[in-house]
C-alpha cells in the first residue's frame, strides 16, 4: 500500500479539506449535512483546531498531494471534558476502501496521548457500516445510541457513539 503521512493543516489546505467533506454528503452515510459547505462557513471550524491540543490533519501521499484530513475536535465544550476529543477521519473518493483508514486510525490512537487525550470518541450513523466496522477493529465499543435523530432524505437515520479509552 501507498505510504502516507500526516501534517498539520494550513488555512491554504481548507478548500481541499471542505471539497473532500462535501465529496461525502451525496452518499447519506458519512454526515448530516445534505448540500455542499462552502470554504467560508469551515474557517470557524478550522480556528478551532490547534497543533497543541486539537489537531487538524492533512494526509498526504508521496506526491505530498492531499488524500485525506483527519481532526480531533472538543468534546462537550467544558472544561472537565478536556480529555475526550471527537475524532473525524474523511478520505478522498479515489482512496476509500484502500486500507487507508486503518493506517489513520492507527495514527489517531497512537497520536492522542500527545494532546492530552484519553477517549476517543467516534460518532457513526449506523447504516455506515464500513466505518463502524473499521473502528470496532480497533477495540472501539458502542457507547451510545441515538436511535432515528436524523432524517436524510426522508428517512430516519440513527447515530452510533463508539469510544476507546487509551490513556
Amino acid at each position: 500500500m501507498e505510504e502516507i503521512h500526516f501534517r498539520n493543516a494550513d488555512l491554504e489546505d481548507l478548500e481541499k479539506i471542505v471539497e473532500i467533506y462535501n465529496s461525502t454528503i451525496p452518499s447519506r452515510m458519512v454526515t448530516a449535512d445534505t448540500e455542499d459547505v462552502s470554504v467560508e462557513s469551515r474557517k470557524k471550524w478550522f480556528e478551532e483546531h490547534n497543533p497543541e491540543t486539537r489537531p487538524l490533519w492533512v494526509i498526504e501521499n508521496h506526491d505530498n498531494g492531499i488524500i485525506g484530513w483527519v481532526s480531533f475536535s472538543s468534546f462537550y465544550g467544558r472544561p472537565a471534558y478536556n480529555g475526550t476529543v471527537e475524532m473525524s477521519i474523511y478520505l478522498d473518493e479515489s482512496c476509500r476502501g484502500k486500507g487507508f483508514g486503518k493506517k489513520v486510525l492507527q495514527y489517531c490512537i497512537d497520536n492522542a496521548g500527545k494532546f492530552g487525550v484519553k477517549t476517543l470518541l467516534g460518532f457513526i450513523f449506523l447504516h455506515n457500516e464500513p466505518s463502524l466496522k473499521l473502528f470496532r477493529y480497533f477495540g472501539f465499543e458502542d457507547w451510545g445510541m441515538f436511535p432515528n435523530v436524523a432524517v436524510l432524505d426522508g428517512v430516519e437515520r440513527s447515530l452510533v457513539i463508539l469510544g476507546k479509552r487509551i490513556g
